[in-house]
């Protein structure tokens, strides 16, 4: 039976997710899963409540948790898939960090967790750790397969699969949604929905959209000027939205993230374009102080109830082991480097394009060029990734600064000075949370 190891165990509600849906998955069920974290607490609630799931659902498996840096090899070892869940440094003191100092230059962050300042900072926290995951599984498991869910998904994947042997994938939530979500936006319900995204993490590209063999996007590009015209678009997805109107194609992540990746839309020159549409800045702090209060409310109900069940949810990661259990191929969006399957984006990028599990591992589909102002647009987010891995890669700090100078909204806001001063900032306050750079 397969070994199933979730680093990040402490991630409760998502481990019920993933780990539940493989409780529910026919050829997974009697696997071993091992649950690894370095929060005593948090990784006894997970068990005790994946415990209750396992007996609800008579899935048989044998559930183990593993505590800290002196256990983790022990649960990677003789596993079949890994699965990656981690954030490094938390809502406190991290994120905080990364929010509150560059509002002392006035520089001002939706999410952060992807590009800009807050999503090189995170990088510079997380692959490090990643990096000592992958040494373990190639000494203890290394034919497994890692799926990797955490986030900056770009950088930590250019990390992991530049700086070890492993095989891994990164998977995001945002692909699947991405056409739902703008036929919701005009009511649209085609019978034979087919759809076609490529690009990188967060900024993949919906190249198509289809009810048949009806190309979609003359009506709802016709419906969208319609919209604009009568006031009527969508005020929680107004940044999306003009990004299609002006590059020709919908992107797969909120507007609220895709509001951070460009120049364009966060000006403090400039402030009425954040009214227009409709950012909400600060938005993932405000989402962490949300979470962590329901969670208080949630724990005991989730963690004591003996009657516990789960759904099967639409998370990749179960319908991926299974596919490769059972080798029935299953298609997905995975993120994985670019050995030449976008033909216009650079080679060290990571991308994130169809991908086939089945008996084999992971099979990445070549796609090609992109249009090229998408690929235009790709290769702004780029650049400052490639850099940020590069410095950890290498131990230059400098890579650091100039990923930083290269990020399209940090560059429209600060100065070269400002951005430097803003960089040895953070690394004042991450203090040993990221490596030595020199």
């Amino acid at each position: 039976m397969a070994k199933i190891t979730f680093l990040g165990a402490g991630s409760t509600v998502f481990a019920k997710n993933v780990l539940g849906d493989c409780m529910c998955a026919e050829p997974l069920k009697g696997s071993t899963i091992a649950l690894y974290d370095v929060d005593a607490g948090r990784l006894e609630d997970s068990e005790r409540m994946l415990q209750n799931i396992n007996g609800q659902l008579k899935a048989g498996m044998t559930i183990k948790p593993y505590l800290g840096v002196a256990q983790r090899k022990a649960a990677l070892k003789g596993a079949t898939y890994v699965v990656n869940a981690v954030q490094i440094g938390g809502y406190k003191p991290s994120t905080v960090i990364d929010f509150e100092i560059p509002k002392k230059y006035k520089l001002r962050q939706t999410i952060g967790d992807t590009l800009g300042i807050g999503g090189i900072f995170r990088t510079l926290r997380t692959v490090p750790v990643l990096l000592d995951f992958a040494r373990d599984m190639e000494k203890v498991c290394p034919d497994a397969v890692m799926m990797n869910y955490s986030n900056p998904m770009c950088m930590n994947m250019m990390g992991l699969l530049r700086g070890s042997s492993i095989r891994a994938v990164g998977l995001c939530h945002s692909v699947d949604g991405c056409a739902p979500t703008l036929l919701n936006h005009f009511g649209m319900k085609p019978k034979k929905l087919q759809w076609k995204v490529a690009g990188i993490n967060h900024q993949g590209w919906l190249l198509e959209i289809r009810d048949g063999d009806r190309d979609l996007y003359p009506a709802i590009k016709a419906a969208y000027r319609k919209a604009a015209a009568q006031g009527t678009l969508p005020r929680g997805d107004l940044v999306r939205l003009e990004l299609m109107n002006r590059f020709g194609y919908y992107i797969t992540e909120s507007s609220e993230h895709s509001s951070e990746y460009t120049p364009w839309f966060i000006k403090q020159r400039y402030p009425k374009l954040i009214q227009e549409f409709n950012i909400p800045l600060d938005e993932y702090p405000r989402r962490c102080v949300a979470q962590i209060a329901h969670w208080k409310k949630m724990r005991h109900e989730l963690v004591n109830n003996r009657n516990l069940t789960h759904t099967r949810s639409w998370e990749y990661a179960s319908y991926m082991m299974e596919a490769m259990e059972t080798n029935q191929p299953y298609k997905f969006g995975g993120n994985v480097m670019n050995t030449g399957l976008i033909t216009n984006l650079p080679a060290k990028a990571c991308v994130e394009v169809p991908c086939i599990a089945d008996r084999s591992g992971i099979t990445p589909c070549f796609i090609g060029d992109l249009p090229e102002p998408c690929a235009a647009l790709n290769r702004t987010n780029i650049n400052p990734q490639i850099l940020t891995v590069e410095a950890l890669l290498t131990g230059k700090k400098d890579l650091v600064y100039q990923a930083a100078l290269l990020d399209p909204h940090t560059s429209a806001e600060l100065s070269i000075a400002d951005t430097i001063s803003l960089c040895d900032d953070l690394f004042k306050a991450h203090g040993k949370m990221i490596p030595t750079l020199k």
